[in-house]
């Protein structure tokens, strides 16, 4: 156990006078046990430990250090990540802890809409308030020449999955098939939920429909590539943001599309699907970004 005797009187190598743990801990307002836990991490290592008694003895210099970390713990940021970002310099620092920051406010609008779902759900409002929190709206969607990806995955695939299949397909798209022709999109083909694997198809529109084929020729099954006709169409769609994406709550997206057609007497006449318009890193949580949508006719 650590006790505030026997300490040193001075750093020998810097002559700067060192603390007691107890007097340390008292400073940057921390217990001595959250110091030695810390120092396991190698966070907050002591500037001097006594070999023969264990006791750990610090410089008032890094109770500004301290300081930091506890402020840092107060914004919820995990040790370890507490500890990559005390190494950096100021500037990177900085960074570091916007960076975390955005991630939290981002999981917090991803919560927030959850919890509107979950209150629908659970209440038995839920198509009540699908009509109140989502606009409804149809456009005719013309011919276009798509090459695609499809997949059998499990929902919490599916973030990573969509960013990196629609970046391969704009890729081939530029250097291969004449450039890209419209927004992204994926397909889903069967329901993809924590048990349920799909397929989705993930489809990029290009302008040149002979150079499709060829990429889709040269491409053949890796990634299950494969080039097509999307019929012209007519769809009923609603906007949301970047936070309403995230499952479960894209859910509520879906359903209140399927409310509005069915109220309006339309058929469903094609597999749902989501249209992404703008670049998904660059937006905010609550910018909208995506289309839910349904082929629709009379």
């Amino acid at each position: 156990m650590d006790m505030d005797v026997h300490a040193p009187r001075d750093d020998q190598a810097s002559g700067e006078p060192l603390l007691t743990i107890g007097e340390f801990a008292a400073r940057a307002r921390l217990s001595p046990k959250a110091l030695r836990l810390y120092d396991r991490l190698g966070l907050l290592t002591p500037a001097y430990v006594d070999e023969s008694t264990g006791y750990r003895h610090y410089r008032a210099a890094q109770v500004e250090h301290a300081r930091t970390v506890v402020l840092l713990r107060r914004l919820g940021m995990p040790l370890a990540d507490i500890t990559a970002t005390v190494r950096l310099d100021g500037e990177r620092a900085g960074r570091a802890v916007a960076a975390y920051w955005a991630d939290v406010e981002e999981r917090h609008a991803e919560q927030r809409t959850l919890v509107g779902y979950l209150r629908g759900r659970l209440s038995g409002r839920g198509s009540e308030m699908y009509q109140k929190d989502f606009e409804i709206k149809t456009v005719d969607v013309p011919e276009q020449y798509v090459i695609c990806e499809s997949r059998h995955l499990l929902s919490e695939e599916l973030p990573v999955w969509i960013d990196a299949s629609t970046r391969r397909l704009e890729e081939a798209a530029e250097s291969e098939c004449g450039g890209v022709a419209g927004s992204p999109f994926v397909v889903y083909h069967a329901d993809v939920t924590q048990d349920s694997d799909g397929p989705a198809e993930a489809c990029v529109p290009v302008r040149g429909a002979a150079a499709a084929r060829a990429w889709a020729a040269k491409a053949g099954r890796e990634r299950g590539t494969s080039s097509r006709v999307e019929p012209a169409h007519r769809i009923a769609y609603t906007r949301i943001t970047k936070a309403q994406v995230s499952y479960p709550q894209i859910l509520g997206a879906f359903e209140a599309v399927e409310a509005w057609v069915a109220r309006e007497g339309l058929k469903v006449t094609g597999a749902c699907r989501e249209i992404y318009f703008v670049e998904w890193e660059s937006a905010g949580p609550e910018d909208q970004v995506c289309d839910v949508a349904f082929p629709v006719g009379e």
